[in-house]
């Protein structure tokens, strides 16, 4: 008897034991389905936050595109306050950069800003499709308060698309850059062989041109506001220089400019 209660006690243990791997294994596979399933689910989350921040950066850059040609059209439409004929004649490049933010308080102060550029094809002048900018610096000296300025740069030689090419440029160290004639009388077409400097600055504050110090302002390419645009395969160079397909929304711009300089001057 006593036999027979040990036999039945051990065919029970052997019943457990060969049972518990088979229930770990099952539930090592649902831990694993779960874990799946756990990595797929945010996997699409990433898809459709990275799907929403590439539809908001598409729409940045037209909003971005639509105020630089803004502020580029309202400068020529005034004449006598405008960047003269002669000058947007033969600009080679044109940088545009919505209410630049400058600031300071006592000996320290700054500037920020967003913007746009262009540059003429080198074989028919026309103007290419634009990439997507900023411009950022610090100054020093007696200084407070703070105010949002219109900033132009108008490249006066081929050499500045090379520089908008680059992911970054120092105004001062390898670009130069110099405050710019305003109005029709400021600048005839024979002052233009005089002009030396790579850059001709306009700023305008309340809608009366401003001098801004540029020295030391570090301009660089919104990569994410262009790789939206015009897909991640595509450099500087290749959108710039070469010339690619526009959206419609970021046509104006090129629009915009062409109105206003139709014709590189010889």
């Amino acid at each position: 008897m006593k036999l027979a209660v040990a036999l039945s006690f051990i065919l029970i243990l052997s019943s457990l034991a060969a049972a518990a791997p088979s229930q770990r294994d099952a539930a090592s596979r649902d831990q694993s389905r779960a874990s799946k399933e756990k990595n797929n689910t945010s996997k699409r989350g990433s898809r459709a936050d990275s799907s929403r921040t590439a539809s908001n950066n598409v729409q940045e850059a037209q909003e971005q595109a639509s105020k630089a040609a803004k502020v580029f059209q309202e400068i020529m439409d005034i004449p006598e306050n405008s960047i003269p004929q002669a000058i947007v004649n033969r600009a080679e490049c044109i940088a545009v950069f919505p209410s630049v933010i400058k600031g300071g308080f006592l000996l320290f102060g700054g500037r920020w800003g967003r913007g746009v550029v262009s540059c003429r094809n080198a074989g028919s002048g026309a103007w290419g499709p634009p990439i997507f900018l900023e411009v950022k610096g610090g100054s020093f000296g007696p200084q407070i308060g703070g105010e949002a300025v219109d900033l132009i740069l108008v490249g006066m030689n081929r050499s500045t698309a090379d520089l908008f090419v680059k992911d970054r440029f120092k105004i001062g160290a390898e670009a130069s850059a110099a405050a710019g004639p305003v109005g029709r009388t400021a600048s005839a077409e024979t002052d233009l062989p005089t002009i030396k400097t790579q850059f001709l600055s306009y700023s305008r504050s309340r809608g009366l041109f401003a001098g801004l110090e540029l020295k030391g302002s570090v301009i660089g390419r919104e990569k994410d506001l262009n790789r939206a645009v015009y897909g991640g395969d595509k450099d500087a160079g290749q959108i710039l220089l070469n010339g690619v397909s526009v959206p419609s929304g970021i046509q104006v711009f090129q629009q915009t400019l062409s109105k206003y300089t139709p014709r590189r001057a010889k």
